[in-house]
């Protein structure tokens, strides 16, 4: 049953079919977003120190911007409906809908059952990057962030600045809870900066240096109000090892802006999915 059948090349042949076609999903009106953003003010910025993590709020309708600021650093973001935390960032409906790495224009999509647009990307000074020789490109959905238990299974370490551990504590924090109250809240993230892809001959994750730069930065608007958290991941620029207290790491500078009145005049932050959720019963 092992043995390669003699249509083996025939079955690799078979065309691919893009499983969700994208051409119907609602566009995000960026030359709106763009004027909008050109009036904005900043209204409240948060450094996230390295190997740390920190929160800060988006409302609907607002910008928010990760900017390297030291040096080469990656950051793993969260994102929740700052009114109902169950709803926060899919990773994996995201990477459907876009791809395994995202850009302008594209979006952060929500969990089930609201499925809908968290945050649109409205500038990536990073865009120039592409994909590589090696099939990497930079702000992934497909690493799910560097956490204390995968380093035990496999090294048995004991490690708490790992990326799942300092979103846990930036969020028990925020909420006034414990870690074990956060915990379950902490979600699989946007590796911002991060340069990942995955291995032409065995299909494994993999991440290189990444090309982000002082100044470089990421920036979203928020589609409805948004608590976030970031994670300066403690692999810096993640060209080693990405949980460690020996790689170089920095800060990384969130600031979030807010446009002028009748600056957003027509749009509206998006409803919920609008399946009905009879499941068929």
């Amino acid at each position: 049953m092992t043995m390669t059948p003699s249509d083996a090349a025939a079955r690799r042949a078979v065309r691919p079919v893009i499983c969700y076609p994208t051409e119907t999903l609602p566009a995000p009106d960026l030359a709106l977003y763009r004027r909008a953003r050109d009036g904005a003010r900043k209204v409240a910025e948060v450094t996230v120190a390295p190997r740390e993590a920190a929160t800060f709020r988006a409302d609907a309708g607002q910008f928010f911007r990760i900017t390297s600021v030291e040096g080469p650093q990656v950051g793993d973001l969260n994102l929740w409906n700052s009114r109902d935390l169950s709803e926060r960032f899919y990773s994996g409906k995201t990477r459907a809908l876009h791809g395994t790495h995202l850009t302008e224009g594209e979006r952060m999509w929500s969990s089930f059952p609201h499925l809908r647009p968290m945050a649109t990307i409205v500038a990536d000074t990073l865009s120039w990057y592409g994909i590589d020789d090696y099939g990497g490109s930079v702000h992934d959905v497909i690493g799910t962030r560097c956490d204390p238990y995968t380093g035990n299974l496999l090294s048995g370490t004991q490690y708490h600045h790992c990326c799942h551990s300092n979103l846990t504590r930036a969020l028990a924090d925020e909420l006034g809870v414990s870690a074990a109250g956060a915990e379950p809240h902490v979600h699989d993230v946007l590796n911002v900066f991060m340069c990942t892809g995955f291995t032409r001959d065995t299909g494994q994750y993999f991440m290189k240096a990444s090309p982000v730069r002082p100044g470089d930065h990421l920036e979203f608007f928020a589609e409805i109000d948004l608590l976030g958290a970031l994670s300066a991941c403690p692999g810096g620029d993640c060209s080693d090892e990405h949980s460690s207290d020996t790689a170089a790491c920095y800060p990384l500078l969130v600031e979030v802006f807010a446009p002028e009145p009748g600056a957003l005049d027509g749009w509206e932050s998006p409803p919920v999915n609008g399946y009905d959720r009879s499941h068929g019963r």
